[in-house]
């Protein structure tokens, strides 16, 4: 048997007292506790962090001119600087919330004592503890802990408190503290929270308004002004009294503000201007894969870090082409009759709620979102969202039911939703949303920046913007493509081609291939300005595969068009792009064929006003000089890149004005201004283009189904697409300077017989439709040697009237 006596000593349980077992439980209490406290801190946020911590902050893009369009955050902050806070809005919060702030050293222990004692004697209830938690504490959990409930979270705070007010200043901390609080109807920090409730800046608060803001910190719900008033008022008064208590308030001051009634602002959400959602929708994409989404991804992030944004919209533009684009879409689609209701809701009690919850896109400001209350012979009860009530009477809906042809008030039943809008009677109109859509692109040809894009009927509708996301064939609006490389080839707008039948063996697998013009029908030996100008099929294959079609490619490739297979199908438009790819195609054009690239953004700058992203980065050495003299400006450096020989350039675009002069955009003619572009009708017809502009504005658009359908056997390029490009022109261009397309060093103007091309001496050029002579572009050693025969009275009679110009286009490809 082993005896306590032989054991080792090392083994042996040494003899203690009482008082000694007491000391070593004590001890390992402690022991275990200071394990426990170096567990729970091991791993606390450092907090010299804060000192240059900056809270997120909606991130605001701007238009050109400087007008705001939109902003991007999660909270609705505004961020104040401590030295502009006011200090009676200081002096309330301290009363609501710690009156020792400026005197202890982060915590209030006599608070904490008050707090232990009410948790004991509350212990079982069920009730949630109490806290004395001193402003430095709340800044801690807020910015560098959670709010779980535990007594472990509350050491880190208590710990953390002390380190941040050795880290930081007091001022630094009620900075942090009344920016960073969440003070209900989603404002973050005073300065949100004053306009939230009170429509002010904070400066402009009384001090009755900024000791209500003191009492939201808590729990901001438990003292609505509405909701909750007589709470709320009274709670505001304690911390009125409070003020007062402290010796920041008179008596006087004290009675004054407490009489004053607690009336807040409604809390509503602020109506955001849908001008340019399409826009603002690729602006908001470009900026996240620039810097991020949220303050994870980086101090610059798009929904945190406070960016200033410039884009290049141009708010009367984009207004301009908005109102065109929809106007054409409403014009289309209402000659193809009334489809019926856009749904159908329970007329019974809260039927407004129901009509609000109907997602109706109206895409005019005036249209309205209407439910048939009830119907009474030739007329329509309506109800609105606001649960106001109008009239329809039977002139207001004129339109027929499509496929049936009766009266579409007929066919409306109570609880029928649609869209309508009030006539000048106080009476209202039946409207309907188009099913057809479309995209338009406004482009700057000198820099490529966009100044207004439309993506379609109502970004509500539908975020797929089809102005940069919708592929599309181009149809005869990709010609120009053609041309400008033939004529980049050797080729002249003089050079002769025949407008014939051409069939072409294409593979094995293809076979043959035979194109035909729209229309029909063949008009011989024509000029390759004709061909253009009246958007010849036949002309345009024979160009491209005299041309080399991998030529023709090569040339949208660098344009950026697309990337296309060298057939001969593409010459016709029948590779699929974008308007803003094609309109920005044309804009190189324009610009003397400089390279160029299409941009919505303008620059961006951080919080502080710095530029972190520029969109033109050339160097100017000389602009900012002192001492300018007011000798020559100075220009940026840098020479642009050609994507295009600039007299080939000047070429094309001279024809493209013969398009609207006597081509398939006549009826642009009368705008009486320097224009050109080029219309398209894609087979089917599925869509319709026209792109076309001045030497300074460059516009292009399409129209047509998003699951592309025919749209008609008389649709075409010159009848729809155009008439809107005219609306939208005449109101951009009004007191614009009519200003003629440059032409560059190296072309000659040549006078030529516009139906031979052969030169011509004597003569009137002239730009009208029926013109016999007009000027030509030519490079050197390249104008006609052939001349036209001196006139005679007799051999005119002989001559081809111009009967036969077509005023429809090709490309059915």
């Amino acid at each position: 048997m082993v005896t306590v006596a032989s054991r080792p000593k090392w083994l042996r349980i040494p003899r203690l007292s009482f008082w000694g077992w007491v000391g070593v439980a004590f001890g390992s209490l402690a022991l275990l506790g200071a394990i426990g406290v170096f567990l729970v801190l091991r791993n606390l946020p450092d907090t010299g962090d804060l000192a240059s911590y900056t809270p997120p902050l909606p991130s605001t893009v701007r238009a050109a001119d400087g007008t705001v369009l939109t902003s991007y955050s999660r909270e609705r902050r505004i961020f104040l600087p401590y030295k502009d806070m006011p200090p009676q809005l200081i002096h309330a919060y301290l009363s609501a919330e710690d009156k020792t702030f400026f005197t202890h050293s982060g915590l209030d222990y006599l608070g904490i004592a008050q707090a232990v004692l009410t948790n004991v004697k509350s212990l079982g209830s069920g009730k949630r503890p109490v806290g004395a938690s001193t402003i430095t504490q709340q800044v801690a959990k807020n910015l560098l802990l959670n709010n779980e409930v535990t007594f472990a979270r509350k050491i880190k705070e208590a710990v953390l408190a002390r380190r941040l007010e050795q880290a930081l200043t007091k001022q630094q901390i009620l900075e942090l503290y009344l920016n960073q609080i969440f003070l209900g109807r989603n404002s973050y920090g005073v300065e949100a929270a004053a306009q939230a409730y009170f429509g002010k800046t904070v400066s402009q608060l009384d001090t009755a308004q900024m000791a209500y803001l003191a009492i939201l910190p808590k729990a901001p719900s438990n003292y609505n002004p509405v909701g909750n008033h007589d709470k709320a008022l009274a709670r505001r008064n304690w911390v009125l009294g409070q003020m007062a208590a402290n010796g920041y308030l008179t008596t006087a001051q004290r009675d004054a503000a407490i009489a004053e009634p607690l009336v807040a602002i409604r809390n509503v959400v602020p109506v955001k201007s849908r001008l340019g959602d399409y826009f603002l929708e690729d602006v908001r994409r470009e900026l996240i894969a620039k810097f991020g989404e949220t303050e994870a991804d980086g101090p610059n992030s798009v929904y945190g870090g406070g960016l200033w944004i410039r884009t290049s919209i141009d708010p009367f533009i984009q207004k301009a082409a908005e109102k065109a684009m929809r106007d054409g879409l409403v014009r289309y689609d209402r000659a193809r009759g009334w489809r019926g209701a856009a749904a159908h809701i329970e007329t019974g009690e809260g039927w407004a709620g129901r009509l609000r919850a109907v997602n109706l896109p109206t895409g005019y400001d005036e249209w309205r979102a209407a439910v048939v209350l009830a119907k009474d012979g030739g007329s329509a009860r309506l109800g609105f969202t606001d649960g106001s009530e109008g009239t329809l009477p039977s002139w207001g809906a004129p339109q027929v039911l499509a496929g049936v042809g009766t009266p579409a008030l007929q066919h409306l039943k109570v609880g029928d939703v649609v869209p309508v809008s009030k006539a000048a009677d106080g009476t209202y109109a039946l409207r309907q949303i188009p099913a057809v859509s479309g995209g338009m692109v406004v482009q700057d040809p000198h820099t490529g920046r966009v100044l207004a894009m439309v993506g379609g009927w109502d970004a509500r509708q539908s975020s797929f913007n089809r102005a940069t996301q919708a592929q599309r064939q181009p149809g005869s609006t990709f010609k120009p493509i053609v041309y400008v490389t033939a004529l980049e080839n050797g080729f002249t707008p003089a050079s002769i081609f025949v407008d014939a039948p051409y069939c072409v063996f294409q593979s094995r697998s293809l076979g043959k291939k035979c194109f035909r013009n729209f229309g029909g029908g063949y008009a011989g030996a024509q000029t390759m300005r004709w061909g253009l100008e009246q958007s010849r099929n036949l002309m345009t294959v024979r160009i491209a595969y005299s041309t080399g079609m991998d030529k023709v490619v090569a040339t949208a490739k660098a344009l950026g068009v697309g990337s296309y297979q060298p057939v001969l199908a593409i010459a016709l438009g029948a590779g699929e792009t974008t308007v803003l790819n094609l309109t920005n195609a044309y804009a190189q054009l324009f610009n003397a064929g400089r390279a160029g690239t299409p941009s919505l953004i303008d620059m961006v700058q951080d919080r502080n006003g710095k530029v972190i992203w520029r969109r033109d980065t050339r160097k100017c050495t000389d602009c900012n000089r002192a001492d300018w003299a007011g000798e020559s400006m100075p220009r940026p450096g840098g020479k642009p890149k050609q994507a295009i020989d600039a007299r080939s350039a000047y070429q094309i675009v001279h024809l493209m004005e013969g398009v609207v002069q006597r081509g398939t955009a006549m009826n642009l003619a009368s705008m009486d201004r320097p224009l050109a572009g080029k219309t398209g009708t894609t087979s089917g017809p599925t869509n319709v283009w026209f792109i076309g502009g001045t030497p300074d504005l460059v516009a292009g658009l399409y129209l047509g189904y998003d699951k592309p359908r025919n749209l008609g056997g008389y649709a075409q390029g010159g009848t729809i697409a155009v008439p809107i490009w005219r609306q939208f022109g005449e109101v951009v261009l009004k007191d614009a300077p009519k200003m003629p397309f440059v032409v560059p060093p190296g072309i000659r103007m040549v006078k030529i017989d516009r139906r031979s091309g052969k030169r011509v001496f004597g003569g009137t050029p002239s730009t009208e439709r029926h013109a016999a002579v007009i000027w030509e572009a030519f490079k050197p050693e390249s104008e006609p040697r052939r001349t036209v025969a001196p006139p005679n009275p007799n051999a005119r009679r002989t001559v081809r009237s111009d009967a036969d110009f077509l005023r429809n286009e090709g490309g059915i490809y």
